[in-house]
């Protein structure tokens, strides 16, 4: 899977120049690189709910992972188990580096809902967690210059537009340089021409810092666009296990597309 750096492009929404200074920023705050991910057997149940059921998984280092189903499947409680904001009831959840050994990742995620202080001004909500001084200020500023909002530092989150303030959420988890970035349909709320703005964005960022990204959504159109491989969750097991073998970037609405799209329905849709 290429991560090399594409040359700008008119329209692009993070330049080499902002991801420097993002890396430059940060350097003490976070490391970059993905973390492999090794699942096995995983299980969970809310209450006679069983949610989860035996999923097995392995993620490589730097890979883009979409899940895909039907409401209800299981899409979103796996995210929060990689995330580990819950606990499995059994099975195994190991990252490992890209020699195998076992490491403890820089893990952050991203909602549906930018989840931003009112109180806050954009650059203090992306520094949430790094302390104070120079370095935090710099490493928000670098945040924000890579999602294209450097102008809104100083501006509170209720004067942004919906798609300002999710990337200012992308930018909060960016800040620390983060291994495993998990996305919870983090696009899910906006409107299409933002949305496609918001997935050119997701990508670019994660094609130049090399971090594991595992993104939940209920679009397939999405998650071809965007991922290397779409999981495809059906009653908490994995029924399809897609490789999406197409060159980035990547048109929309092309033929190619179009099939792997109608894999994943038929696969959805059962």
């Amino acid at each position: 899977m290429p991560l090399a750096n594409d040359a700008p492009r008119a329209g692009t929404f993070s330049s080499g120049a902002a991801i420097d200074t993002l890396k430059d920023a940060a350097q003490g705050l976070g490391h970059a690189g993905g973390v492999a991910l090794h699942l096995h057997g995983l299980e969970k149940s809310f209450g006679p709910t069983r949610v989860l059921r035996g999923i097995d998984l392995d993620i490589a280092p730097g890979e883009f992972v979409a899940i895909v189903g039907k409401s209800g499947c299981g899409k979103s409680t796996l995210l929060r188990l990689l995330a580990g904001l819950d606990q499995p009831d059994a099975g195994e959840i190991r990252f490992a580096d890209a020699g195998g050994g076992p490491v403890q990742p820089n893990k952050r995620i991203v909602f549906q809902e930018p989840r931003l202080l009112p109180w806050a001004k954009v650059v203090d909500n992306v520094a949430v967690g790094l302390g104070e001084g120079r370095r935090a200020r710099a490493a928000a500023e670098g945040a924000l210059e890579a999602v294209q909002l450097a102008d809104k530092a100083d501006q509170w989150p209720a004067r942004l537009s919906g798609g300002q303030r999710q990337r200012v959420a992308l930018a909060r988890a960016l800040v620390s340089r983060p291994d495993f970035l998990a996305l919870d349909e983090p696009l899910g709320a906006l409107d299409a021409l933002t949305r496609i703005t918001m997935q050119a964005l997701v990508e670019r960022i994660w094609r130049e810092q090399g971090f594991t990204a595992v993104f939940v959504t209920h679009d397939v159109a999405e998650a071809v666009a965007l991922a290397d491989r779409v999981v495809v969750l059906d009653a908490g097991r994995i029924v399809l296990d897609l490789p999406i073998e197409l060159e980035r970037p990547r048109g929309r609405a092309s033929a190619e597309a179009g099939r792997y799209e109608q894999r994943l329905l038929d696969a959805i849709l059962g």
